[in-house]
């Protein structure tokens, strides 16, 4: 791993690392939040929460704008934020939209050509980069998980697929049933092909019938998201665990949009949700 930069924070350190990925075949670059408690003297290995971003994000949108650091210090819980997509693989078509491609990864492994070399974020997400964070940087391995749009298809797919993995999940207006939006549906054509029985491996309304793990599902919608209507489909989500008694709690908060002003007003709930799941609370 390669030091990119390091801020004091709270007491604790914001790090940017670059490291060379064997599951994207690329160099990618991920940020790391370290409490005071992982940091001194006497460090001592802290819980993870790792945090899935949106579209045309990268790993600093969430460390920049979200204000979790300060609750996250007090806590005793680091903050690892991958980016979304691999970069600069040299792709036909990968900068061409925002929604596709490069900060598009959509958080699969894609098995349609050219992207099944290089877009395989799931496998990086679930297993490379913690099994790198855990083996350098002062961590345990127990995790939790949580994201905004993209990031909370990610943060849901990657909770229900692997029971026992998390030990918390949660998420941000999330894109509840992808395969059934014009975002999801782009993204799971390009990146699996046209065979939508493929895609129901990868969208997290459809995985809640056989899920093995009924983590709790905290999730947060504003009313005024503009992409609420056409792309999100909590809805769906929530039919699926009422029918197959999952346990999640939807809170609609009224007037709010899909930015970042959202997340930071109530991402202290998140951290408090996953911290108690983690045994911080």
């Amino acid at each position: 791993m390669e030091l990119l930069s390091t801020n004091l924070c709270f007491g604790g350190e914001h790090r940017r690392y670059r490291h060379a990925s064997h599951a994207l075949a690329c160099d990618m670059e991920f940020a790391v939040f370290l409490p005071p408690a992982a940091l001194g003297p006497e460090p001592a290995p802290v819980p993870v929460l790792y945090w899935l971003s949106g579209l045309t994000c990268t790993d600093q949108n969430f460390m920049q704008k979200a204000g979790a650091q300060r609750l996250a210090a007090q806590l005793g819980l680091a903050i690892v934020c991958p980016d979304t997509s691999p970069r600069g693989v040299n792709l036909p078509g990968e900068d061409d939209s925002y929604d596709f491609g490069s900060g598009a990864g959509f958080y699969l492994n894609a098995t349609r050509q050219p992207w099944a070399r290089h877009y395989r974020m799931y496998d990086y997400v679930v297993t490379e980069l913690p099994a790198l964070v855990e083996a350098r940087l002062p961590v345990t391995d127990q995790r939790a998980i949580s994201g905004h749009s993209m990031g909370g298809h990610g943060a849901l797919v990657c909770a229900l697929r692997n029971p026992g993995r998390y030990r918390s999940v949660s998420a941000f207006a999330p894109i509840a049933h992808p395969s059934q939006c014009p975002w999801g549906e782009k993204a799971f054509s390009g990146y699996l092909g046209d065979d939508r029985e493929r895609w129901a491996a990868w969208d997290a309304t459809l995985l809640i019938p056989q899920a093995r793990e009924r983590l709790p599902l905290l999730v947060d919608q504003g009313t005024a998201d503009e992409f609420l209507d056409t792309q999100l489909n909590p809805e769906a989500l929530v039919d699926a665990c009422e029918r197959h008694h999952h346990p999640i709690q939807l809170r609609m908060h009224r007037g709010y949009d899909h930015s970042y002003f959202f997340i930071a007003s109530f991402i202290d709930d998140h951290l408090l949700h996953h911290a108690q799941a983690l045994g911080l609370r």
